[in-house]
């Protein structure tokens, strides 16, 4: 058995966590390109959502830890110029933006892919008895340039992937397999294809790919960095490996002693903490954290961390709802204290608040920290703030 190397009260595996995520370090005065690259970078991925009823969700980590940002930095690393490009789309926890350095670390997963052994159900059979169709829709896009599902003759856009038409199968399977990439995104955020080879800058795709053993030991490592103390489920999960691929890359992490096996109060599964990990005596700040923010996605993390049960109510009949439809955490130094449901009403330009929900032992000036918070959120996203809080 692993030797445990240490136990840490919940309360230091907290601070640890935050402080590896990006919490408790100050929001500079101005955010420039190179802020939002770090946090990016800290984070390893923007997961990303078409839901927009506050904002479109890989915007919003980025204003949890550096503030009012310009949204228009993050949309030039993903879908600018190529020249400028720090950011591509893939697969990874979920849809996401990812750092350019990582792209090496998913080929195995695109190869995975391309051989039909990833992917949804429905996406494999054109890597067999459906290819030619993709090598059709492949060839087009070669002859005629980026395309959106839209763009074919059957094509048109749907409003959720068990509703995508032949063509768009075609296209997320071509997607999967690393032979097409997102050139930009439409005002619809609909995704417009290219050839990966002329949207990947070429010194990224000059990097020679890792083994399959060694990018998951990488994609590990990035993982138990951006959590700095995590369960073996956990790490898994950041970038969706299966349990045969995260467990020898953990193995060897704790052989090479990067990743040290230790106890955490309360836990019942061990844990491995980051030999370079951050040991905060306190933080300080506060953020309203999206539901597909890393801090707080893998809901029974959050529920070990902060004591706190948190689930999207999105897909819930809106009678049986307890606190909201787009519900956003509050993160008040290192506690979640509340939790407030957001729109953005764009036609009459105010950000609504339709309920808050305060946690027993919210401190006193909750309200105000929150409230605060509040404007400045309606300030990013160009809105009116909100009413005052009851």
């Amino acid at each position: 058995m692993t030797r445990i190397v240490a136990t840490l009260s919940l309360a230091l595996a907290r601070r640890i966590a935050l402080a590896a995520q990006g919490f408790g370090a100050g929001r500079p005065e101005a955010c420039t390109p190179t802020h939002l690259r770090r946090t990016v970078g800290r984070l390893g991925l923007h997961q990303i959502d078409s839901v927009n009823v506050l904002s479109r969700a890989h915007y919003l980590p980025a204003f949890s830890r550096l503030g009012a940002y310009d949204r228009g930095l993050l949309d030039e690393a993903a879908w600018g110029p190529k020249r400028k490009r720090t950011l591509f789309e893939y697969w990874a926890h979920e849809a996401s933006l990812l750092p350019l350095a990582l792209h090496p670390l998913f080929r195995w997963r695109m190869a995975e892919a391309d051989r039909g052994l990833r992917g949804w159900t429905r996406l494999k059979a054109f890597a067999h008895e459906r290819r030619a169709e993709a090598d059709a829709i492949l060839a087009r896009i070669r002859a005629e340039g980026p395309m959106a599902a839209s763009d074919f003759e059957h094509g048109r856009s749907r409003s959720g992937w068990w509703e995508w038409g032949d063509t768009k199968q075609a296209l997320e399977f071509l997607f999967w397999a690393g032979h097409i990439s997102t050139a930009t995104r439409r005002g619809s955020f609909e995704r417009v294809y290219d050839l990966t080879e002329r949207v990947i800058p070429k010194p990224i795709l000059a990097l020679p790919a890792p083994s399959a053993a060694d990018a998951h030991r990488e994609l590990i490592e990035h993982a138990v960095r951006a959590h700095g103390v995590a369960t073996a489920a956990d790490l898994r999960d950041y970038f969706r490996l299966k349990p045969e691929e995260a467990k020898p890359a953990i193995e060897a992490l704790v052989d090479a002693g990067t990743l040290l096996p230790v106890e955490v109060e309360g836990w019942r599964q061990p844990a491995f903490l980051h030999a370079e990990a951050r040991r905060p005596r306190w933080i300080e700040g506060q953020a309203l954290l999206a539901p597909f923010d890393p801090l707080i996605w893998e809901r029974a993390r959050t529920e070990r961390l902060f004591g706190f049960h948190y689930r999207i109510e999105i897909y819930v009949p809106q009678h049986k709802r307890r606190h909201g439809y787009y519900v956003l955490p509050f993160l008040m130094d290192d506690r979640l204290v509340a939790r407030v449901d957001l729109k953005s009403d764009r036609q009459n330009g105010r950000l609504l608040v339709r309920q808050v929900s305060y946690e027993p032992g919210a401190p006193p000036d909750t309200r105000e920290r929150l409230s605060a918070e509040l404007a400045l959120m309606a300030d990013w996203l160009g809105l009116a703030p909100p009413l005052p809080l009851a």
